[in-house]
């Protein structure tokens, strides 16, 4: 959410996508929903998250394993989206999320990959077709004023976060919710102390 409204602002009736469908990924299309943009599109691997993603309120799914992904979605957007944001943590996702971007629009890099991952992209592209990349680290949080925010969404009906949670868990059942998490089973999860 915080990479929406805090890194990117994204105005209302503009065009998302959302590349990487985890927890972090799902938050992020839930608050391009929040704010009104006019078309949000989630791109990912798994079947399932693609149709939760639908479920959620994306108005377009594209599974991301096609080398022309992003020629589907620039065709389908009519050049490409104005917000692209990658939460997947890879290389290819950062070049796909660029890719799909149009001229004048922003590219929000919000994934974690390996500290010896690099991306990079022509300089004439960016300069001639007046580009942003931005990085997000936390959603440029301000928990002070932030979280009050993303409450009244949520009280509102506008971020129903809440189905987002998964599983819920005894404190004995800590590994096997990691594993829900690294097979790709679980989107959030909570330990449950009583």
């Amino acid at each position: 959410m915080g990479a929406v409204v805090n890194t990117a602002k994204v105005p209302a009736g503009a065009t998302v996508a959302v590349i990487g469908l985890g927890g972090v990924g799902l938050a992020a299309l839930l608050g391009a929903i929040a704010v009104g943009a006019a078309r949000v599109i989630a791109i990912g691997r798994n079947s399932a998250r693609l149709a939760f993603a639908q479920s959620l309120g994306a108005t377009d799914v594209f599974r991301c394993e096609s080398a022309t992904t992003g020629e589907e979605v620039r065709a389908a957007t009519g050049g490409g989206v104005d917000y692209a944001f990658e939460f997947a943590g890879s290389v290819s996702a950062m070049q796909l999320a660029y890719k799909i971007t149009r001229r004048g629009g922003t590219t929000v890099i919000g994934g974690l990959p390996p500290p010896s991952a690099s991306f990079s992209c022509t300089q004439v592209g960016l300069v001639a077709e007046e580009r942003t990349i931005k990085g997000s680290y936390i959603g440029t949080c301000v928990p002070s004023r932030d979280v009050p925010r993303y409450l009244s969404l949520y009280r509102t009906g506008r971020m129903p976060i809440d189905r987002l949670l998964t599983h819920r868990l005894k404190l004995d059942q800590i590994n096997s919710g990691f594993d829900e998490l690294h097979e790709g089973r679980a989107i959030r999860q909570v330990v449950m102390f009583s």
